[in-house]
């Protein structure tokens, strides 16, 4: 592996984890807590680019979320 690779792995890597920071914020901040439940929609969130994922954070109720984005 050359450092290329390794950088852009890094690079990937961090941006994952900031998104996942952005998204456990918002529903922090809307819902007062990340129970378990919502923990479990944050990795189905995630699969959505962020122009996606930001409005729903903030639009959809706690219901509506865990509707959407329950695991089946």
């Amino acid at each position: 592996m050359n450092l290329s690779q390794a950088y852009q792995e890094w690079e990937e890597t961090t941006k994952q984890k900031g998104q996942r920071e952005v998204v456990e914020n918002l529903l922090r901040v809307r819902f007062g807590n990340l129970d378990e439940e919502l923990s479990r929609v944050v990795d189905r969130l995630l699969q959505l680019p962020p122009e996606e994922f930001t409005p729903l954070c903030i639009q959809l109720s706690r219901e509506e979320l865990l509707t959407r984005f329950a695991a089946t």
